[in-house]
């Protein structure tokens, strides 16, 4: 285990990295090594309240991990729970518990993780997720493809009480941090990926950089699209870099009872519509939009009808579905809107 807790060692690692992350894609001929890629999972973590799933998501990627893969367990800014990991992974040789070196937020806690990792591949798992059978092989499985350079993996929502609710949209998981009814049902390109599950080659850092900290979620603030961000930009400096979605293969995520109410839904939505403006002004509207365009005119039309035949049917929780769906795009409109054209900081 190796606890990193200054600044200064975290610029001299970065600098390190820029060096390691050129030289590990290859072999010395050019040609991709032919032995196993080495994963290094990184599961990031800012909170005490979430210290059981960390530890279940700590013990769902051990049972996976093969000789030479390690698992970073990396704290944003928050020492009372570096301490308890610290403690707790003490004499795993397998574990590494480090402090973020970056920016407070999930971006800078990644860029901690990519900087501090040996692996070939840099698996992201949530700290409230945990990774099932088989799930940890098959991502470094596809990342092993030729041109293959990022992959995502299907998140399934835990349920506080073991149900959706009646008003909860399937379309809308993405709310939660979960796979939503409208993406792939086979293994497909995509755009981008889903944080809550991801991986990149290593290189992919050296082509397109790291995790911007302009974008992405910031303690609870209900923010996020870092990794949306980054696969943009990795479009745009490699075109022909594939990434994969992998909907046969998933992690568990729990849903936390605060984010089952209509209030946490439309606060995430208005958060996502300032998420999306901000890419789009790092990356270009078009880019930023391809996906959710097309989420808005192919798949909620479909769900808006399904759910009006569900209350005409007599079931109330359709017209409660219905109304959401209209409110969340409504107010996501508003957050892109207040970022884009009002120029508000989103604070």
């Amino acid at each position: 285990m190796y606890v990193l807790g200054n600044l200064t060692s975290w610029n001299r690692l970065v600098e390190m990295e820029d060096v390691r992350v050129t030289v590990a894609a290859s072999r010395p001929d050019g040609r991709p090594s032919r032995r196993p890629p080495v994963a290094s999972v990184a599961i990031c973590a800012y909170t005490t309240h979430r210290w059981d799933d960390l530890r279940d998501a700590v013990a769902s990627v051990l049972a996976q991990c093969r000789d030479g893969d390690e698992c970073l367990v990396v704290i944003d800014h928050n020492d009372r729970l570096l301490a308890l990991a610290a403690n707790e992974f003490a004499g795993e040789p397998v574990i590494r518990v480090i402090a973020s070196g970056g920016s407070r937020g999930l971006s800078g806690a990644r860029n901690t993780a990519i900087a501090m990792s040996r692996g070939d591949v840099i698996v992201f798992l949530d700290d409230d997720a945990v990774a099932g059978q088989g799930w940890l092989g098959r991502m470094v499985a596809e990342l092993s493809r030729p041109g293959v350079y990022g992959v995502g993996s299907a998140a399934l929502p835990e349920w506080p009480d073991g149900q959706r609710p009646a008003w909860f949209p399937p379309e809308f998981d993405w709310v939660v941090g979960c796979s939503y009814l409208g993406q792939p049902t086979e293994p497909a390109r995509v755009r981008n990926v889903f944080g809550v599950a991801m991986g990149f080659r290593r290189d992919v850092f050296a082509l397109a950089g790291q995790f911007s900290i302009d974008v992405g979620r910031i303690g609870v603030t209900p923010t996020g699209c870092e990794e949306t961000e980054l696969c943009i930009r990795l479009a745009q400096r490699r075109p022909d870099a594939v990434i994969r979605y992998l909907p046969d293969v998933a992690v568990t995520h729990r849903v936390a009872a605060s984010r089952v109410r209509p209030g946490y839904f439309l606060r995430r939505c208005f958060g996502e519509g300032q998420s999306k403006a901000r890419v789009s002004v790092l990356v270009g509207a078009d880019r930023a939009l391809t996906t959710e365009r097309a989420y808005i005119r192919r798949v909620l039309p479909k769900a808006f009808s399904r759910e009006l035949r569900r209350f005409a049917r007599g079931d109330l929780g359709g017209l409660a579905a219905a109304t959401m769906m209209a409110l969340g795009l409504f107010i996501a409109g508003c957050g892109y809107v207040v970022v884009r054209v009002i120029g508000g900081t989103g604070a």
